[in-house]
C-alpha cells in the first residue's frame, strides 16, 4: 500500500483586487532587495515571445491568430514579437538580460530590433547589434568613439 506522505512549506495568503484571497508562493521580496529601474520592454516582449512560441508548439495554443484573438491585438502584432525569436540565440539572451531603465524612454526599443531580426546572417545580426549597442547604450557612447551613427548607415543601405 502507500504511505501517506506530509509536506510542509510557508503559504503566502494575500487580499488581492476587490478583496479576494490570493494565493503566493510563500516567497516574499521586499522592494529594497529588488534592482531599481524597470525591465526594458523589449526584455518582456522576448519572454512572451519565447512564452507563445511555447503555447504554440504544446498545443494549448492552435495558431499565432488564435494568440492574437485571445490578447486583444492584431495578428501582425504578434508578427512583430514573434520576429524576436529569429534573432541569434546569444542576441536573444542579450535582449532578456538588458540593464533595467532607472528613467525615462528604453534605449533599445522594437523599432531598432525588427531590422536586426530579419537579417537571416547571424553574424550580420551580430554586427549590427554591437553597432546598435554602440549608438544607443549610454556607457558605450561614453568611450570616446566619434564616427558615423551605425543606425544612419543602416537605413541607408535598404
Amino acid at each position: 500500500m502507500t504511505k501517506p506522505v506530509t509536506i510542509e512549506c510557508d503559504l503566502n495568503v494575500g487580499r488581492g483586487s476587490k478583496g479576494r484571497h490570493e494565493l503566493g508562493n510563500g516567497v516574499v521580496v521586499s522592494a529594497a532587495e529588488l534592482e531599481p529601474g524597470r525591465v526594458p520592454r523589449v526584455a518582456r516582449l522576448m519572454a512572451l515571445a519565447i512564452r507563445f512560441e511555447h503555447l504554440v508548439r504544446t498545443g494549448q495554443v492552435a495558431s499565432y491568430s488564435q494568440l492574437a484573438r485571445l490578447g486583444r491585438v492584431s495578428r501582425a502584432r504578434i508578427s512583430q514579437i514573434m520576429n524576436l525569436l529569429l534573432l541569434a540565440p546569444n542576441l536573444q539572451e542579450q535582449v532578456l538580460f538588458l540593464s533595467r531603465t532607472r528613467h525615462g524612454r528604453d534605449p533599445i526599443q522594437m523599432r531598432h530590433l525588427q531590422p536586426i531580426a530579419l537579417e537571416w546572417d547571424w553574424g550580420r545580426q551580430r554586427r549590427r547589434w554591437a553597432c546598435l549597442l554602440r549608438d544607443l547604450l549610454p556607457q558605450e557612447k561614453e568611450s570616446g568613439k566619434t564616427g558615423q551613427n551605425c543606425l544612419e548607415v543602416s537605413a541607408r543601405q535598404r
